[in-house]
C-alpha cells in the first residue's frame, strides 16, 4: 500500500515509530509542537518536516496521531491549522494516543460528512517496545479501514488486533492498565519482602521469573527497581493520565476496580514528592522512601 503518511507527534514513542514507517521506505510528514524535535528526527529519518497539522494533511492520505489527552486530539483536528481544514476525503486518521472510549466515536460522527474514517489504536510495550518496533496494537473502528492499514502499522508492532467497533481499542487499552498497575504493585512488594527478610533478591527473582510468577513487568524491570533507577520508560505522569479515564469509565459503569484506585493513590504520594516524571515502576520507591 503506498500511500503517504502524515505522523504527528515526536515524543518517546512517536519519534522511533515515525522513524520504523521511513525506514520501511514510506513516504512520511512529521509534525511536532515543538519544532526542534521535528528537526532533530530529520537529521536522522527520511521525511518532511510540515509546520502544522493542516499543511501535514494537505500531503498525507493516512494520519498518524500520537499524543497525549482527548483535548490534544480535538486541538489537532479542530484549531485553526488543524487538520480538519485540509484533510482528503476518504482518508484514515489512526489515533496511537490513550484517551477516553467516548472520544474516537465523537471525532467518527464530526468527520463522517468527508467520509473519514478514525481509528482509536492505542499502543502497548512502552518506548522500549516503539523503539524496538515490537509494540501490540489494539484497534477500534471501522474494519475496512483496518485492514488497509494492518500492513502500515506492522512497522512498529509485533501484534495488531481489530477489537470491534470505535471505542473498542481504548477500552481494551484500559483493560491493558488495570492488569499492569496490579502486576507492577506486587511486584514492587515483593521485592521489598524478599528484602527485609534477609533474602538475594536476585536469586528469588532469577527463580520465580520461570515459574507462574513471571510476567514482562518482571523480566524487564526487577534489575531498575533493585538498583532504584527509574528515569526511562512510562512516567507516573501519564499512567496516573490513563487511571483516572479508567476510574470515570468504571464509576459511570458501576464496576468494581479496587485494586485500581488504590495503586492510583500510591502513584498520587509520587506524584506529591515530584515523581510524576519517573517509570511507572518507582511505586517500589514508594514503599522503600515513602512509608
Amino acid at each position: 500500500m503506498n500511500k503517504s503518511l502524515g505522523f504527528i507527534g515526536l515524543g518517546v514513542m512517536g519519534y522511533p515509530m515515525a522513524g520504523h514507517l521511513s525506514k520501511d521506505g514510506h513516504s512520511v510528514n512529521v509534525y511536532n509542537r515543538t519544532k526542534e524535535k521535528s528537526q532533530k528526527w530529520s537529521k536522522h529519518f527520511s521525511g518532511r518536516i510540515c509546520n502544522s497539522p493542516a499543511e501535514l494533511a494537505e500531503d498525507s492520505e493516512i494520519i498518524i496521531l500520537c499524543v497525549g489527552k482527548d483535548s490534544d486530539i480535538l486541538e489537532l483536528i479542530h484549531n485553526d491549522q488543524g487538520i480538519k481544514e485540509s484533510i482528503k476525503d476518504n482518508s484514515i486518521i489512526i489515533d496511537h494516543s490513550t484517551t477516553s472510549a467516548e472520544l474516537p466515536i465523537k471525532i467518527n460522527k464530526q468527520l463522517k460528512s468527508k467520509n473519514i474514517t478514525f481509528l482509536d489504536a492505542p499502543v502497548s510495550g512502552g518506548q522500549a517496545g516503539a523503539e524496538a518496533g515490537q509494540l501490540s496494537i489494539m484497534i477500534g473502528g471501522d474494519e475496512e479501514s483496518f485492514n488497509q492499514i494492518e500492513d502500515i502499522i506492522k512497522s512498529y508492532s509485533k501484534f495488531t488486533k481489530y477489537m470491534g467497533p470505535s471505542g473498542s481499542g481504548q477500552l481494551t487499552k484500559m483493560v491493558n492498565q488495570i492488569c499492569l498497575t496490579g502486576l507492577i504493585q506486587a511486584l514492587a512488594e515483593g521485592i521489598n519482602f524478599s528484602d527485609e527478610v534477609g533474602l538475594n533478591t536476585k536469586d528469588v527473582i532469577e527463580v520465580i521469573s520461570k515459574g507462574a510468577a513471571q510476567s514482562w513487568q518482571m523480566e524487564n524491570r526487577w534489575e531498575t527497581m533493585i538498583n532504584g533507577e527509574y528515569d526511562h520508560g512510562f512516567a507516573v505522569d501519564l499512567m496516573r493520565k490513563d487511571l483516572d479515564i479508567i476510574l470515570k469509565k468504571a464509576e459511570k459503569n458501576n464496576i468494581p476496580i479496587d485494586i485500581t484506585k488504590v495503586v492510583n493513590n500510591y502513584y498520587k504520594d509520587i506524584q506529591k514528592v515530584g515523581g510524576g516524571r519517573l517509570d511507572t515502576s518507582s511505586l517500589l520507591k514508594r514503599i522503600k522512601d515513602l512509608i
